[in-house]
């Protein structure tokens, strides 16, 4: 497939600059250390910030920090079980992405 081939294929050529932006964002999301430990821990079921601080190491504040970012982007959800709030990753296609470049780093 030809570059010019993708534009046509696309919904929009070129990017609206929303979408760029939200491109930008979710990146920039994936591109912090500590996020993408949060995010890989998620992947595999949702957990407490306790469980979360725990399992990384961090202190439950960071962790809340990371969180709220996260969550600013729709890339986590929590919900409310007691005292307790579960997170869990939103966002399948940035799990997707998220997994598919740890197996490029691994093997590549």
């Amino acid at each position: 497939m030809e570059v010019g081939d993708l534009a046509t294929e696309s919904s929009g050529f070129p990017l609206p600059e929303e979408t760029v932006e939200e491109v930008s964002r979710t990146f920039k999301a994936l591109g912090d250390p500590t996020r993408i430990r949060i995010l890989h821990l998620l992947s595999r079921g949702e957990a407490s910030v306790g469980r979360i601080a725990g399992a990384l190491s961090l202190s439950p504040s960071a962790v809340s920090h990371q969180l709220a970012y996260l969550r600013n982007l729709r890339l986590v959800k929590y919900r409310r079980k007691g005292s307790t709030y579960l997170y869990s990753c939103l966002d399948d296609h940035v799990l997707a992405l998220l997994h598919q470049t740890i197996r490029h780093v691994e093997h590549g």
